[in-house]
């Protein structure tokens, strides 16, 4: 659980997505002069060198901010991320780069808080060595120490932060990226998002994935978007084709909850230009989601105005997809080359009447058994013969004998009819009682 260490992923393709959405994030924060909070609840190192052996061994800032380093026709939002990081750097050579802690203490301003969240032992260390060296250049450049403007903490980020919110300013900017290291992961950001905006339903809340191939995180946006906030918004990066055997990480996402209107303009503005010069392959892309809350049992089905399309292995086994095992018993599912079969009337009870009408013989043709359908039935006697007990069919009804005074007849005697398809005396043809 703690054997994660950002400094061989430092300054990598989905930094670079990370930490662009967050510089846009704190300029929207300071368009407004009340103070707002800012909580991290993985901070990391603060800063990475990269030329040190960690991020030397993997080398995966060549993926991100090395080929933008030198690029001189940026769009003007990606140049505000880019000028942050040269500003680290004033040799002009690429040696450091910022973790979340530390664009964070860039962007923000005085009157601004940020409370930073960090389990590993080490890097909680190294963040707090990092903060006091930035605090001693302050100092010798003839700044004014903030004081406790700036509080890091030992802890996990997940459960530090219900205790921050709502913040006293009523204003909070979230960062909340773990390294999803175990699948418990994806499940703790979730259920800790929907406790805070039970809590503080207006803060921004900004969340950072991996987009692998495990379930999890596949399914993981799709859950967020059934969180009880009022807006979304999703953007993810791929540099190149999933390998076949799904190992490395090729694509990540942010998912920002009630993200600034600003926001969703500035990403299509930017995202064609990552994928054109960080992009390895035809499989590189970008993709922008956007939607509102929706409840009830409409939350399984719509994003946004469509219907949401079904996710991992119950795209199999879904009702959107036809297919699968979700059909109501009898139903049968037309293969794709073929029309849907018409609907089937309701069946009729009639016996050899619907039997004739459905091999097409008129109304009143004979039977198949060659009988005319008015013939006399097969023992010659006629309809209104009397029945086998001598009783003529049109006997007064047994209830006769009650209206006047007599005793009525058992059920076992010979005055009830026994024979099986005997007539019964006072009730109607189709079985129910006279009149």
């Amino acid at each position: 659980m703690l054997s994660y260490r950002h400094a061989f992923h430092a300054g990598n393709h989905a930094d670079v997505l990370k930490h662009f959405v967050q510089v846009q994030l704190h300029l929207y924060m300071n368009q407004k002069d009340a103070a707002y909070t800012y909580i991290d609840t993985h901070s990391g190192a603060g800063v990475y060198s990269l030329d040190s052996f960690q991020s030397n061994k993997t080398a995966e800032f060549e993926t991100g901010i090395g080929p933008l380093w030198n690029c001189t026709d940026v769009p003007a939002p990606l140049k505000e991320y880019l000028d942050l990081i040269k500003g680290m750097n004033p040799s002009g050579k690429m040696r450091y780069y910022p973790g979340s802690p530390y664009v964070a203490e860039q962007m923000s301003r005085e009157q601004d808080r940020l409370r930073l969240f960090e389990l590993h032992p080490a890097d909680c260390k190294i963040l707090a060595d990092n903060f006091r060296k930035l605090e001693a250049h302050k100092a010798e450049q003839g700044e004014r120490s903030r004081g406790r403007r700036v509080l890091i903490e030992h802890s996990d980020g997940f459960h530090s932060m219900k205790a921050l919110l709502p913040p006293p300013s009523r204003r909070a900017l979230v960062l909340i990226d773990p390294p999803y290291e175990i699948k418990d992961d994806y499940k703790r950001v979730r259920d800790a998002l929907d406790e805070a905006l039970t809590k503080f339903p207006s803060g921004i809340f900004a969340v950072w994935y991996p987009v692998l191939q495990r379930m999890e995180s596949r399914q993981f946006a799709d859950r967020l978007r059934r969180l009880p906030a009022k807006e979304w918004l999703n953007v993810t990066l791929t540099t190149t084709t999933p390998t076949p055997d799904g190992t490395g990480l090729h694509s990540s996402g942010m998912f920002i909850l009630n993200p600034p209107y600003t926001l969703e303009p500035i990403l299509r503005e930017v995202m064609p230009y990552l994928v054109r010069v960080l992009g390895k392959d035809a499989g590189a892309r970008f993709t922008i989601e956007k939607g509102t809350q929706v409840t009830g049992a409409a939350a399984g089905r719509i994003v946004g105005d469509t219907p949401r399309a079904p996710v991992g292995n119950a795209r199999r086994a879904s009702p959107l997809s036809g297919k699968g095992s979700l059909r109501l018993p009898g139903q049968s599912m037309p293969r794709p080359d073929e029309a849907p079969a018409p609907a089937a009337k309701p069946a009729r009870s009639g016996g050899a009447r619907d039997a004739a009408a459905r091999d097409g013989a008129p109304r009143n043709a004979a039977p198949r058994d060659g009988v005319p359908r008015n013939a006399a039935p097969r023992d010659g006697a006629s309809r209104n013969a009397a029945p086998r007990d001598g009783a003529p069919r049109n006997a007064a009804p047994r209830d006769a004998a009650a209206r006047d005074g007599a005793p009525r007849a058992p059920r076992n005697s010979p005055a009830r009819p026994s024979a099986p398809g005997a007539p019964r005396t006072g009730r109607t043809r189709q079985g129910g009682r006279g009149g």
